[in-house]
C-alpha cells in the first residue's frame, strides 16, 4: 500500500532549525519586506461563455455555488429553470525559478524551469434572476493560504462590489506538489518557502481574480462512477471500516455544464488522489496527474486551440485525499526491493528514508501520464453518460472559526475540546511518497530527549496544557504557541457550504484522511434530510480557502502516523468540523443563515519574511546576447525523438514581472500554404520541457526539449524562445527587457 505526501515540508523545517539555531530568530525579525497590493497582471487566457452544467460522476450531485452569510429568498426548487454560467480558465503559474517548490517540503527541491503552466478554473453559476450566485475556483497549487483568499476577496470587491463575498467564492486548490511556493503570510510556511515572494503572490492572485459575465440559462447535470487508488494503512483499525468495500473513496462525481443548444462548456470533477506522480526529485513546474487529466479533457474538446485556450474548462478538483497515494506500486526499499509496506514505513536496512513507494512508469513522468489518462478516461466516461439535471435554489453559508478554542459535544454527557496548533514527532518523518531523510518513523508516540532539547533551546518549551490536549501527539513543534514574528499557523478558518439544488460543496479548510471525508460526508447529508432536504449529495472540496495540514479520524490519531502527527488541532479536530459544518447545514435548510455569527476576523499580515535570493542582474557571455543558440537543433528528426536546443537564458523569474510574452517557447512548422509559421505547441504543453541553468555572476543557460509526439506531421519546425533580463545600471532603477531567440530550421521526417 502507498502514502500520501504532504510530507517532506518536515524535513526543510527540521533542517532549518538544527541550521540556523539562533540565526533564525534574529531573521524573523530583520528580514521583513512590505507586499502591498500591486496593480493586477494582465489577464492570460481566460474564457467566459454561457453554460449548462450536465452529468456528474460519483454521486447524484447538482453542483456549484457559493457560501453565504445571507441567503436572499429564492424561488422554490420545482419551479427552477436552468442557471446563468459563466466559466474561465486564466494561467496562475508564477515564478518557475528561484523558488522552492510547494508541497514535499524538501530542502533544494527548488524551480529550475518548466513542465507545463499553472492554470486556475472558475465557475459561476447564478439563479435565473440574479438573486444568489457562487463561483468555485479550482487552482493549480499545493493549498490555498489564507492570505491568498484575502486578497482575492479584496479585489473582487473592489471590481465588482458585493457581487463576489467570502460567502459565495470558494478557493480550492489541486494539490499539485509541484507548483511555487512563497504565497504564505504564516510563518512556518514562509520558512518551508525559504521566504514571501511578492511576485509569485500577485501572479497567482491575478490569475485567479477572473469573473465572468452572466449568460443565458443553461442546464447542469451531474454523474458519478467509480475506481480507486491506493490507501493507507490504518483503515483496517476504524470501527466502520468492514462497511465499505474499499480503503479508499472510488466515487467520482463530474458536474457536466452545458448550453441551451447541447453545446458543452465546461465539467467539474472532484476525485480524491494525491498529485504526487511527479516526486520530490523533480524540480520542473507542474500541475501533475490532475492537471493532466485537465490538460487532455480540454485539448479533445478544443480542438484547434493551444492549451491553456479555447472556451471548453475542465477543472479536476481535489477531494479527501489526505491518504489517498497514486503510487499503486506501493512502498519498497530502494536499496534491496524488498516491502517495507508496514506500520512504520521503514527498511530493516536504511531505515524509513529507504522506504519509497512508486507509480506503474518508468519514471514520473510516464506514472503522470498513466495515472492522470486514467483520471481523464473516467471523467470522460461520466461526462457523457450524464443525464441528471440539477435543479434548485443557490444557497450558501459561510463562517470564520477558532478551530483553537471549539468545544465538541460527544453525547449527552462528554464536551472535549480543540487544541492550540502543533505538529507531531511522525510529521519530520514524511511518507513514503516524500521521505524526510530523518531517523524518524511514523507511528512516533513518544519524544525523544535530543529533538526534544532543541526545540526548547531554539523554540521554548511547549506549555503542559498544548502536551495533555495533544495526547498521544508527542510534540516535535507547538507551532500555536509561536507568535514571531507572526503566527506560525493560522487560529482563523473558514468553513463553508455551497448548494446547488441537490448538490452540497463542503469547503474544506486542509487534508481529509478517506474515512474523515465519509464520516463528514455522512453526518452533512444527515443534518440537511433531518431539516427536509433529502437525498442530497455531498461533495467534499479539498484544500479550500485556507491550509490546515491534515484532519484525520480519533482512531487514526491514536497510531500517530504522518497524516496524524500533521492534524493540528488535536485528537478531536475532525468532530469539531462535523459540528460545525453540520451547524451551517441546518442554517442552510431551515433558511436561518442570516441569524449566524460570521465569526472572529482572520489577521491579513503586512510585514512578511522576504526571500534570501536577491534579485541580481542578468549577463550574456562576451560576443553573445541574450536568446542567441549556443547549442542547435540536429538538421533532422523522427516521432518519437527529443529536439533539444540551448539558448544564452536570462532568470525565468523575471517573466513573473515583465509578462510582455505570454509562453517560455512554442514549437512552430511552416506551413507552405499560407508561407509563414504556424505554432503547434507553447509552454503549456505535456510535449514540451522548458529547464534553466543557473550559473555565476547573472550568466544562464535555457534549455527547451520538444518530446516529438506521434501525431507530428512531417514537415519544417524551429523552436522560438521567450525571456526577460533584468538589467541594472549604477545608481538606477532595474528594468525587465523581453527577448527572443530563434533556432534553426529543422525537418521531421517519417521512418
Amino acid at each position: 500500500m502507498a502514502k500520501r505526501t504532504f510530507s517532506s515540508l518536515e524535513a526543510f523545517l527540521i533542517f532549518l532549525l538544527v541550521m540556523m539555531t539562533a540565526i533564525t530568530v534574529a531573521l524573523l525579525t530583520l528580514l521583513f519586506v512590505t507586499s502591498g497590493t500591486i496593480e493586477n497582471h494582465k489577464d492570460s487566457g481566460n474564457h467566459w461563455v454561457s453554460t449548462t452544467q450536465g452529468p456528474t460522476t460519483t454521486q447524484s450531485s447538482p453542483t456549484t455555488q457559493t457560501p453565504t452569510t445571507q441567503t436572499p429568498d429564492l424561488p422554490p426548487s420545482q419551479n427552477f429553470s436552468g442557471y446563468y454560467i459563466g466559466v474561465g480558465r486564466a494561467d496562475c503559474t508564477g515564478q518557475v525559478s528561484d523558488i522552492n517548490l510547494m508541497g514535499y517540503g524538501k530542502n533544494g527541491q527548488n524551480a529550475q524551469g518548466l513542465l507545463t503552466r499553472l492554470f486556475s478554473r472558475a465557475f459561476i453559476l447564478a439563479d435565473p434572476d440574479g438573486s444568489n450566485r457562487m463561483a468555485f475556483v479550482s487552482v493549480e497549487l499545493c493549498m490555498i493560504s489564507q492570505r491568498l483568499r484575502l486578497e482575492v476577496l479584496k479585489r473582487l470587491q473592489s471590481k465588482y462590489g458585493s457581487l463576489y463575498r467570502r460567502d459565495n467564492v470558494i478557493l480550492s486548490a489541486t494539490h499539485t506538489h509541484s507548483g511555487p511556493a512563497g504565497f504564505f503570510q504564516y510563518t512556518l510556511y514562509i520558512l518551508a518557502s525559504e521566504g514571501f515572494s511578492n511576485r509569485t503572490f500577485q501572479y497567482i492572485v491575478s490569475g485567479i481574480v477572473k469573473v465572468g459575465e452572466k449568460r443565458p440559462t443553461t442546464t447542469v447535470y451531474c454523474s458519478h462512477g467509480c475506481f480507486s487508488f491506493t490507501c493507507l494503512s490504518s483503515f483496517p483499525m476504524l470501527p466502520e471500516a468492514h462497511l465499505y468495500s474499499s480503503d479508499t473513496d472510488k466515487e467520482m462525481v463530474v458536474l457536466k455544464l452545458v448550453d441551451l443548444n447541447g453545446e458543452d462548456l465546461g465539467l467539474i470533477s472532484w476525485f480524491a488522489v494525491h498529485p504526487v506522480s511527479m516526486n520530490n526529485s523533480n524540480h520542473l513546474v507542474n500541475s501533475d496527474n490532475m492537471g493532466y487529466a485537465a490538460y487532455l479533457f480540454e485539448q479533445e474538446k478544443n480542438r484547434g486551440y493551444l492549451p491553456g485556450q479555447g472556451p471548453f474548462v475542465a477543472g479536476f478538483a481535489s477531494s479527501n485525499l489526505g491518504d489517498v497515494s497514486p503510487n499503486i506500486l506501493g512502498p519498497h526499499c530502494v536499496n534491496t526491493g524488498e516491502s517495507c509496506d508496514n506500520d512504520k514505513s521503514t527498511c530493516p536496512s536504511g531505515g524509513p528514508s529507504m522506504c519509497m513507494a512508486s507509480g506503474p512508469g518508468q519514471d514520473m513522468f510516464e506514472s503522470t501520464h498513466i495515472i492522470g489518462r486514467v483520471i481523464y478516461q473516467k471523467a470522460k466516461e461520466l461526462h457523457a453518460s450524464a443525464s441528471q439535471e440539477v435543479t434548485g435554489p443557490v444557497l450558501t453559508a459561510h463562517q470564520w472559526v477558532n478551530m483553537t478554542d471549539v468545544s465538541v459535544q460527544l453525547n449527552a454527557t462528554h464536551t472535549v475540546k480543540t487544541c492550540k496548533a502543533a505538529l507531531g514527532y511522525s510529521f519530520a518523518a514524511g511518507t513514503i511518497d516524500g521521505v524526510s531523510g530523518l531517523n524518524i518513523t511514523q507511528g512516533t508516540t513518544e519524544g525523544n530527549l535530543f529533538w526534544d532539547t532543541l526545540r526548547d533551546q531554539l523554540l521554548g518549551k511547549p506549555s503542559e496544557e498544548i502536551i495533555e490536549c495533544q495526547k498521544p501527539k508527542p510534540i516535535l513543534i507547538h507551532t500555536g504557541e509561536l507568535t514571531k514574528p507572526h503566527p506560525w499557523q493560522p487560529d482563523i478558518v473558514d468553513i463553508q457550504i455551497v448548494t446547488l439544488g441537490s448538490l452540497a460543496i463542503a469547503a474544506i479548510p486542509g487534508e481529509f484522511t478517506t474515512m474523515s471525508g465519509r464520516r463528514l460526508r455522512e453526518a452533512v447529508k444527515k443534518e440537511f434530510a433531518l431539516y427536509g432536504m433529502k437525498d442530497m449529495t455531498v461533495v467534499i472540496a479539498g484544500l479550500s480557502n485556507v491550509y490546515t495540514h491534515y484532519i484525520t479520524t480519533y482512531e487514526e490519531y491514536q497510531a500517530q502516523r504522518y497524516e496524524a502527527a500533521s492534524t493540528i488541532y488535536g485528537p478531536h479536530t475532525l468532530s469539531a468540523y462535523i459540528q460545525l459544518f453540520r451547524a451551517l447545514a441546518k442554517a442552510i435548510a431551515t433558511d436561518t443563515v442570516a441569524n449566524m455569527s460570521s465569526g472572529p476576523e482572520p489577521p491579513f499580515f503586512k510585514n512578511l519574511i522576504g526571500s534570501l535570493i536577491p534579485n541580481i542582474a542578468d549577463r550574456a557571455p562576451i560576443g553573445k546576447q541574450f536568446g542567441d543558440v549556443l547549442q542547435p537543433a540536429k538538421p533532422e528528426y523522427r516521432v518519437g525523438e527529443v529536439v533539444e536546443v540551448v539558448f544564452v537564458g536570462a532568470n525565468p523569474k523575471n517573466s513573473a514581472e515583465n509578462q510582455t510574452h505570454q509562453t517560455f517557447l512554442t514549437v512552430e512548422k511552416y506551413e507552405d500554404s499560407v508561407a509563414n509559421w504556424q505554432i503547434m505547441h507553447n509552454d503549456a504543453s505535456w510535449e514540451t520541457r522548458f529547464y534553466w541553468h543557473k550559473g555565476v555572476l547573472g550568466l544562464s543557460n535555457a534549455t527547451i526539449h520538444w518530446h516529438i509526439p506521434d501525431t507530428a506531421l512531417p514537415g519544417v519546425y524551429r523552436i522560438r524562445y521567450f525571456g526577460h533580463n533584468r538589467k541594472q545600471e549604477l545608481l538606477k532603477p532595474a528594468v525587465i527587457l523581453a527577448f527572443e531567440g530563434i533556432s534553426s530550421p529543422f525537418e521531421i521526417v517519417t521512418t
